[in-house]
């Protein structure tokens, strides 16, 4: 079995500087049959720590983008526009609008979304999406600046069908994390049921939103495996296949940037 984590902020992990301690993270992942993790990046300074953590590490590829929660007066969009060529990086984000308990001004989330997806085209590199109770400008913006041209994803997908839908018709992917797995969280059944085989990702966004049965847990990539066995239940498939076909959904979209020789 081989299963992706496509969402992870490696860098918020539990004793990153200390190497031996994120080995013993990853590790646990690859036992889990988690071969494979993107990190992602919600700043320019963010994208140099991860950089150093994933440096000699082959089964790990991040993004670069600035989180609406961290933007500020300073941002550089020369080095962020610089480090998108770096070979490391895969994705460009998280980005993206938070109308929930972000502080920075809406138009200026909505700007600065607007300069990601100009560098997700001119780097042809697929955009990560994070929207919080801002689908309908998410979805404009993604629109207005005809994102479908080079694709991406929705991460940590917490909306309804209709939003669903308009993200596939962009030929977006959706990804779910631990979120699905929580009580009382049962729209996720008919949306994943909804949404087609070949347009899932699976993400723990960790060490945020723990899967059952390890909420109040620090999150880490090796929870994976409880997001896939709950949508195998949802879709009534095997652990199997939804591992193979997750996987084969993220290396499809992220292929064309990257030369992965890797069997799943």
């Amino acid at each position: 079995m081989f299963l992706v984590d496509s969402h992870c902020h490696i860098s918020n992990l539990d004793s990153v500087n200390s190497n031996i301690l994120i080995n013993n993270i990853i590790n646990r992942a690859f036992k889990k049959n988690i071969k494979f993790i993107l990190a992602i990046s919600t700043s320019i300074e963010d994208f140099y720590k991860i950089k150093e953590i994933i440096k000699n590490k082959k089964n790990i590829k991040c993004s670069c983008g600035i989180h609406p929660s961290y933007i500020n007066d300073k941002e550089d969009f020369t080095e962020l526009k610089k480090i998108s060529k770096h070979n490391l990086v895969i994705a460009i984000g998280e980005t993206g609008l938070d109308y929930y308990k972000c502080y920075t001004p809406k138009k200026k989330q909505q700007n600065i979304f607007r300069k990601h997806i100009k560098i997700a085209y001119s780097e042809k590199k697929p955009l990560i999406v994070h929207t919080r109770n801002a689908i309908q400008d998410t979805l404009s913006i993604l629109k207005e600046e005809k994102a479908e041209k080079y694709s991406g994803v929705i991460h940590c997908f917490n909306e309804d069908i209709i939003a669903a839908k308009n993200i596939l018709d962009m030929n977006f992917y959706i990804s779910f994390s631990g979120i699905i797995t929580f009580k009382n969280t049962n729209k996720f059944i008919d949306i994943i049921k909804f949404i087609p085989m070949n347009k899932i990702l699976i993400e723990t966004d960790s060490p945020y939103l723990s899967p059952e049965p390890y909420r109040g847990i620090k999150n880490e990539p090796s929870f994976l495996i409880e997001i896939a066995k709950k949508i195998a239940i949802i879709k009534n498939k095997s652990i199997n296949e939804i591992a193979k076909q997750t996987t084969k959904n993220f290396f499809k979209l992220f292929n064309k940037i990257t030369n992965f020789n890797i069997k799943y």
